[in-house]
């Protein structure tokens, strides 16, 4: 039963079949071929895994996994013929409504897939720009996820009317299909160059909140997605923003003081999650959102010490900042879920990254001494902030 507190979840209407790829490996092998309930940790490809969970934060129940070999993907349905038929078969015995593919695919490759299948076919793409879509609460957000789905649909609308393009052509004529193809590009791009207008407005907006704290010490916590970071922001700063055990519970920047024992003040802000892979026109479009990072004067780069795939991650989201960052910035790593680590693992992580703070940000351990080390930094640079 739902509990009144909790966020509603989205109703498990649609039935999947995942596809990805196998890890390279220097010995043993891989079952390509797994159902959903059966599979235990470890047992397939982290980003498999990870997919399960994008699927069903997006409101699919996954049904089944098809996992390839690893290898260059073939143009025309970037599977081969035989793992084709394999995909058919499992989506039938499963009776699964889409098909949802750990990379990019090509608008073709999706064409002529989904001919073949005889199902929707989406990829990684579509799948986390549907869950941001889903989770977007304010209007900036809105219009960021719009954005970057349009900028994401416009290259795909080419076939989109094949059916129609050889019906009325010939000399003197114009192809029907041709015609609504560049109506609906139109449409398209009008509409995509008012949503920026919109974001300029906002982007604005922000710009005036923005100059009024730069007299501030600011501090970004940013990180892959579900590592803690609302909740360690809730308790550096004595706040109550939405916290889930879901990928991208926060999509938009929230700004709150951080006291310190006698008085100063800093900024804190909590910001959009990572992930592998994550869409370039999503990055574009959460720009305004993310220049909180870019202009902070110290990150906090929080990491879930207790997945296996946190150095994974940490690379994801270090590949992310190096490509919006305007120049290097102050960064302490931040180990979360302490709670969920045993003892040597702690100190396997304090012996690897010597300067990293090991936390707890639901239990509290080591919080004191990361709150330390924010102070010191704001006092460091406080010549730069004072009035």
């Amino acid at each position: 039963m739902k509990r009144s507190h909790e966020v509603p979840r989205p109703p498990l209407t649609e039935r999947c079949v995942l596809v990805g790829r196998a890890e390279r490996a220097r010995g043993g092998s891989v079952s390509t071929r797994a159902a959903s309930h059966l599979r235990p940790a470890g047992a397939l490809p982290a980003s498999l895994e990870e997919l399960a969970r994008l699927a069903e934060t997006a409101g699919a129940r996954v049904r089944g996994i098809l996992v390839c070999r690893p290898g260059p993907a073939r143009p025309a349905t970037f599977i081969g013929k035989g793992k084709l038929e394999e995909l058919k078969e499992l989506a039938g015995e499963q009776d699964a409504d889409v098909v949802i593919f750990d990379d990019d695919l090509t608008p073709a490759q999706v064409r002529n897939l989904e001919k073949e299948v005889g199902l929707k076919i989406v990829d990684r793409s579509e799948l986390i720009l549907a869950i941001f879509a889903r989770r977007a609460r304010t209007r900036e957000s809105r219009l960021q996820v719009e954005l970057a789905q349009l900028e994401y649909m416009l290259p795909r609308l080419t076939g989109m009317w094949k059916h129609l393009e050889r019906q009325a052509g010939g000399i003197g004529t114009r192809g029907p299909g041709e015609t609504q193809l560049e109506t609906d590009r139109r449409i398209v791009r009008e509409r995509v160059a008012r949503l920026k207008r919109d974001l300029e407005g906002v982007e604005r907006e922000r710009e005036t909140q923005r100059s009024r704290r730069r007299r501030a010490f600011r501090v970004a916590l940013v990180g892959y997605t579900n590592a803690g970071k609302s909740t360690l922001f809730n308790t550096l700063t004595r706040s109550n923003v939405l916290v889930e055990d879901r990928l991208f519970a926060t999509l938009d920047a929230t700004t709150r003081q951080m006291v310190s024992p006698d008085r100063r003040l800093a900024l804190v802000t909590d910001t959009v999650g990572f992930i592998r892979k994550l869409p370039h026109h999503l990055v574009a479009s959460f720009h305004s959102t993310l220049v909180e990072a870019i202009e902070a004067d110290l990150l906090l780069h929080v990491i879930d010490g207790a997945d296996p795939q946190f150095r994974r991650q940490m690379g994801a989201v270090e590949d992310v900042l190096e490509g919006i960052l305007e120049r290097p910035r102050p960064t302490v790593l931040v180990f979360n879920k302490a709670d969920l680590m045993d003892e040597a693992e702690v100190v396997a992580l304090g012996s690897e990254f010597g300067d990293a703070f090991v936390v707890s940000a639901k239990g509290g351990a080591g919080l004191d001494a990361l709150r330390a080390c924010v102070w010191a930094q704001a006092v460091e640079r406080l010549p730069q902030h004072a009035s």
